[in-house]
């Protein structure tokens, strides 16, 4: 019998699946009203930024997939603001740095997710702007119950605030008191920011236009002067162990606007995955499916040795391409990359023993140009870190009982990300995986009451990468939802916070559904696993070749099996990998059946059906 902490959900109706119960049931409510799933994660999403503030906020990124009822295929909103005119490796070079830090305000991005949220809401839901900003001013305002991970981090960072980043202190540590877990938390920036919104906007016209209105306010008003004076005129601490101002121009942000673009998808027996472009990860999954096609992974026990290895090193092989290949340019050969010849010549490098070499291939015939490989230790951490893996590199910070990154010694904090998942009544669904803005990675902006995004720290400072640093273009993030089609029907909307775990711990969700007859909330239950054979996506960019990290409810013959394959093994606390959301749908003859489940890890994750 295969063990699972709740119930799969199931309805008529609707459902929402998220990272934390008061957004999901904030979704819900917004169905309940009578309006769209899209709406429903729009509401949620602003709620995700006041109750889980170190892992995602006002100043942060959100990649949307948008599946419209009966659609042929979703579309992609993407949320991932852009580096700023002044990013280029030139200067940073001329800072003395070989590496982008991965906090103050030097890494900062072009914050998009308040755009992505409002394109979505504008273009394809039913609610005015005040119903889905409402919930997640009354939490800013009123407060929410602290959960543990927050309180713990307030404290940890307590030093930093006070010593280098006032702004910070005076939001988390009111009267210089860290708060305390299950009290309630308040925000009253954000919520006067917000505020402050509506009632700019509420004359502009109708529904559309008071949503445009709220989009200028933001990129070409007020919030982006206040972001630029702050990036000008101060000089922030960072991991480097020096200060820096940031680069971010009012222009900047004027600038900026979502793009809605086609996702990129491949066809695995009767499903069709669908995933964002090379800008981010997400191709990884599509090939990794590729890859497995060729394999017998449908007749494996997906708990068992042989899977763990099998998905491990095919992880191994797209996470490679993904470091040399992928980034926001023209130049990636993603076709190439996706193709079945391609994935066969991946295959057979797959052999019984685990792989301690980085393997890019040649998609197109050229030769891949490999980022640094700096094994882990290589450099020193003065300070906070940058990073959001859900769970901690090899020998990086230990696992705390809530799921998250510790603090190191040295008082390196990794930051992570929130998931939204929704279906309703019509048939809509959308998957978004909002992050940074962590207020353990940048200070506050004063009078805003937020951090800004950090994700710059993604470029990489050598020439020739897709993913080198250049003006005005997107880091290839590893923020990456997913949405799936069934025999040519949208089935499935789902995503993980994790950094570059995400698809990983996808991947394994999505083949124990298909192949193993789980249901989605046996497959999220599941022991699940990551490597980190791959150049981390965050400061301070180190690989960990041969890595495999086991949440520790594997057997013992599992993890014995697998050390003789040779694979470097770190057992983690037995409910630590990943924190996955998914809401399905399918026909019952004439009614549709919703299906959700959520992550129990970390204690928090819910969903809600009816």
């Amino acid at each position: 019998m295969t063990f699972t902490t709740r119930p799969e959900l199931r309805g008529t109706f609707g459902a929402v699946s998220s990272t934390h119960w008061l957004a999901a049931t904030v979704g819900m409510a917004v169905l309940e009203k009578g309006h769209t799933a899209f709406d429903a994660a729009v509401a949620a999403g602003f709620v995700l930024q006041v109750v889980e503030p170190h892992l995602n906020g006002p100043g942060g990124e959100v990649p949307i997939i948008v599946t419209p009822a009966g659609a042929d295929a979703p579309i992609v909103i993407s949320g991932q603001g852009p580096s700023p005119a002044a990013a280029t490796v030139a200067h940073f070079r001329s800072l003395g740095l070989d590496i982008i830090p991965g906090t103050g305000l030097l890494p900062a991005c072009i914050p998009g997710a308040f755009g992505a949220w409002l394109t979505l809401l504008r273009d394809y839901g039913t609610a005015d702007l005040e119903d889905v900003l409402a919930p997640a001013i009354s939490y800013a305002r009123t407060g929410h119950p602290l959960v543990p991970r927050i309180a713990n981090t307030i404290a940890q960072m307590r030093e930093l605030f006070t010593t280098h980043w006032p702004s910070s202190a005076e939001i988390y540590l009111p009267g210089g008191v860290a708060p305390q877990t299950g009290r309630l938390f308040r925000n009253p920036h954000i919520a006067a920011m917000y505020g402050e919104i509506l009632e700019q906007t509420r004359g502009a016209g109708n529904r559309e236009a008071r949503i445009q209105a709220a989009l200028d306010f933001w990129y070409r008003g007020p919030i982006a002067e206040k972001i630029e004076q702050f990036c000008a005129t101060q000089e922030v601490w960072d991991v480097s162990g020096r200060r820096h101002k940031g680069l971010i121009t009012a222009q900047d942000m004027a600038e900026y606007a979502p793009q809605v673009e086609k996702p990129v998808s491949v066809a695995y027996g009767d499903y069709e995955i669908f995933k964002c472009g090379a800008w981010s990860q997400g191709p990884v999954l599509l090939q990794m499916l590729q890859i497995l096609k060729g394999t017998d992974v449908d007749r494996l026990d997906p708990n068992g040795p042989d899977f763990v290895h099998l998905v491990a090193e095919t992880a191994k092989l797209a996470m490679a391409d993904r470091e040399c290949w992928y980034g926001d340019s023209p130049d990636v050969p993603l076709d190439a990359l996706l193709s079945s010849p391609y994935a066969d010549q991946r295959r057979a490098l797959i052999g019984a023993e685990a792989s301690m070499e980085f393997r890019p291939g040649s998609p197109d015939g050229r030769a891949p140009i490999l980022p640094p490989l700096r094994p882990v230790g290589t450099i020193p951490q003065p300070g906070v870190g940058g990073g959001e893996p859900t769970v901690a590199r090899q020998v990086a910070p230990a696992i705390d009982r809530q799921g998250e990154a510790a603090l190191t010694p040295e008082g390196a904090q990794r930051g992570d990300t929130v998931q939204v998942s929704a279906v309703d009544c019509w048939g809509n669904m959308v998957s978004a995986t909002p992050s940074g803005g962590w207020f353990q990675s940048s200070p506050v902006i004063p009078g805003l009451g937020f951090s800004l995004t950090t994700r710059g720290q993604m470029f990489w400072l050598e020439e020739g990468l897709n993913s080198s640093l250049k003006p005005s273009t997107r880091p290839r993030t590893t923020l990456t939802p997913s949405t799936a089609y069934r025999d040519g029907k949208p089935y499935m909307a789902f995503g993980t916070p994790g950094g570059d775990q995400q698809d990983q711990w996808q991947l394994i969700m999505l083949l124990r559904h298909i192949h193993g007859g789980m249901n989605l909330q046996e497959a999220i239950d599941a022991p699940s696993f990551h490597t980190d054979h791959l150049p981390s996506s965050f400061w301070p960019r180190e690989t960990s070749l041969g890595s495999l990290t086991l949440e520790s409810r594997y057997a013992q013959h599992v993890q014995d099996d697998l050390a003789r394959r040779g694979h470097t093994i770190t057992l983690n606390d037995p409910w630590s990998e990943g924190r996955l959301a998914a809401v399905a749908r399918e026909m019952d003859g004439d009614v549709q059946l919703v299906k959700a489940g959520a992550n129990p890890r970390g204690v928090q994750g819910y969903a809600v059906a009816r």
